[in-house]
């Protein structure tokens, strides 16, 4: 979702006149897009705004802006602490950042508001030429889970007309991407009048010139039978699905305010295999959060065990000031005990992790390639249908390609092995780094 907001800036900025800057040295104004979800992600960032201090010492005029989660979620106090932010705009207020750039105003502008009908529909994601794009079809969210930080700092759930939805996709095929991520905080809520989000998946999955669609990430509430139909039957969906379970804990869960119970979570997986059996699974896991006992955390390393995700998010709780545990809940468990219990699921899930990616190894599979590698230049990257990472020599296969590959090897995270042969070549497909460090002032605004 970052990525995807980063690209929606700079659509909105080259709309404006502004070109991307290469380099720190040659740009004239500098904006870290941000993430509020975890802690780490905020101090990173503060991180980063220190090391940019020299940047402005050396050039008086360089402007520095932050903008989305972090900026709704401090505002003010990050201005007073970092007093030579010039700009900050929350994530409904990115149409804004052009006026403010030019404004050039001593004092720090701040917008944060939320805007309750944004959804930036009309504004063109500027992307980096390739194979894969995201496509957000929703913003915000409605569930208000107590340790989550996301409905206060981008509002609430806002879906993407499914007319804008579809002619983007379109037009993304028609430019030779090949692969879609539909993104939503909790993407399966989507509602369109009478489309839901099973049947605007299986409309997307149908445009012309689509080869996979992935979506990112479910919320086990609402998770329907017609989705996992949908899943199961449409070919160019992928066979994997994120699905967060959080704790294996129903009075853990009930705490979190996820509204279903461990029962209710472990049949939708039980569907999920049943009728797709080469689906791929992963998940999202919260240990030593607000009373949480041992019988609890055994619960979920147990869960853990029994599932077999391909891989997982592992987190230790950490509170955030503006979510509901924050304000109502004692944060009780000691820092040695999360953390004791955070490297125990992380070795677990590794261990699990290299068995199933092992048990590739003399097989063959169906990879669409996304690019090359960075480390080697005879290296082609893609993906399975599975949604495993696969690398593998690239003979004349090129990105957007289907290529069969058999699997030599494989580490925790990634497939290795060898160009079989190539299933269906696409059309031909510039790959082009992301631009990411700033933007300079384009002709029009020197």
């Amino acid at each position: 979702m970052n990525t995807a907001d980063s690209e929606l800036i700079m659509g909105i900025l080259n709309g404006a006149g502004f070109e991307p800057a290469h380099t720190l040295d040659e740009a004239d104004v500098i904006i870290l897009n941000t993430c509020a979800v975890r802690e780490k992600a905020e101090a990173r960032i503060l991180g980063r705004l220190t090391n940019l201090v020299p940047f402005r010492r050396l050039r008086p005029g360089l402007m520095i802006g932050v903008v989305g989660c972090m900026a709704k979620h401090l505002g003010d106090k990050l201005v007073q602490e970092r007093p030579y932010v010039d700009f900050i705009a929350g994530p409904d207020q990115y149409r804004n950042l052009p006026e403010m750039i030019r404004s050039k105003r001593r004092k720090a502008m701040i917008q944060t508001e939320f805007d309750r009908s944004e959804v930036y529909s009309g504004c063109t994601p500027t992307r980096p030429r390739g194979v894969t794009a995201w496509v957000t079809i929703q913003r915000g969210c409605n569930y208000v889970c107590t340790y989550c930080i996301v409905p206060h700092v981008r509002g609430a759930e806002r879906n993407v007309p499914a007319a804008d939805i579809l002619s983007e996709v379109r037009r993304l095929a028609s430019e030779g991407f090949s692969v879609v991520t539909l993104l939503g905080q909790t993407v399966n809520s989507y509602r369109d009048g009478d489309i839901n989000f099973a049947r605007l998946l299986r409309m997307v999955a149908q445009v012309e010139g689509i080869e996979q669609v992935r979506f990112t990430s479910p919320h086990p509430l609402g998770f329907s039978d017609e989705l996992i139909d949908v899943i199961a039957t449409e070919p160019h969906v992928a066979k994997f699905v994120h699905l967060p379970l959080q704790s294996a804990s129903d009075s853990q869960l009930a705490l979190m305010r996820r509204k279903y119970t461990f029962e209710e979570y472990q049949a939708i997986v039980r569907k999920l295999r049943e009728k797709c059996p080469e689906i791929a699974i992963s998940t999202d896991i919260i240990v030593g959060f607000c009373g949480e006992t041992e019988e609890d955390y055994l619960k979920t390393r147990q869960a853990l065990i029994d599932n077999r995700y391909a891989f997982a998010f592992l987190f230790a709780y950490s509170e955030r000031s503006l979510a509901i545990a924050a304000k109502t809940m004692k944060d009780d468990v000691p820092a040695e005990v999360k953390q004791r219990r955070l490297a125990e699921i992380i070795d677990i899930q590794q261990k699990i992790s290299k068995e199933i990616y092992t048990s590739y190894v003399g097989k063959r599979v169906e990879v669409i390639v996304e690019g090359y590698s960075r480390k080697h230049a005879e290296q082609a990257v893609g993906n399975t249908r599975d949604f495993k990472t696969t690398i593998f020599d690239k003979g004349d296969c090129e990105p957007g390609d289907w290529v069969e590959v058999e699997i030599d090897s494989a580490t925790s995270q990634t497939l290795v092995g060898h160009l079989v042969r190539i299933i269906r070549k696409s059309g031909p497909i510039q790959v082009q780094e992301q631009i990411e460090v700033g933007i300079s002032l384009g002709p029009t605004e020197s």
